[in-house]
């Protein structure tokens, strides 16, 4: 029998708890009924299937990195907005390390609600970049260079790839403070044909 209070948001919040402790790759809809206690079939009457909920998940995970990276921006412009910014999005992997492998699906074009937190998302790091008066197509190359040099930071320090004896939030630091001199010397260019709507 389901269990009471069963719907869609609670599976959803379940299969993100299940994912940071267990891993995503690891997150099954069989190990997500033996968490709620229900029988896999049940399942179904919530998710359509495995995709579905990592869709979910996704859309999830994106709307609270887009929250907590936004909160911290706030105020902030310039190499403090870029500080604040990529701490956030660190905290964010260190503190939901499933969650964090789920926030990098491209969002569904057929699903609004994920197309809108991944904007949201995108948006944070376009206000960054425009207090370096880095705007039109240059964001998008200097956002996907922001994107990259974050999660590629936090995905090696997530599989214990930085072995050598230095303090690597030292590192991080020195990493923030790279990209921002590369912004300060970023060519400006005016903006063109088309909106940015599109993820890096």
């Amino acid at each position: 029998m389901p269990r009471a209070g069963l719907n869609p948001q609670v599976v959803v919040r379940a299969a993100a708890q299940l994912a940071d402790e267990v891993g995503y790759d690891r997150l099954t809809l069989a190990e997500l009924a033996n968490r709620l206690g229900v029988a896999l079939p049940s399942l179904y009457k919530h998710v359509k299937g495995a995709d579905a909920l990592m869709q979910k998940l996704s859309t999830l995970a994106t709307a609270e990195l887009a929250a907590e990276t936004t909160t911290a921006a706030a105020g902030r412009s310039g190499a403090d907005a870029l500080r604040v910014v990529a701490h956030a999005y660190r905290s964010y992997a260190h503190r939901h390390p499933g969650r964090y492998v789920a926030a990098q699906r491209a969002p569904d074009p057929s699903d609004p609600e994920h197309v809108a937190v991944a904007e949201r998302a995108v948006g944070v790091a376009y206000a960054v970049l425009a207090g370096y008066g880095i705007s039109g197509t240059a964001a998008v190359d200097a956002a996907r260079m922001f994107r990259a040099a974050l999660h590629g930071f936090v995905s090696l320090e997530a599989m214990g790839g930085f072995g050598l004896p230095r303090d690597v939030d030292r590192s991080f630091d020195q990493l923030i403070a790279a990209l921002d001199m590369a912004y300060r010397a970023w060519p400006s260019t005016s903006a063109q044909a088309g909106e940015l709507t599109a993820g890096p």
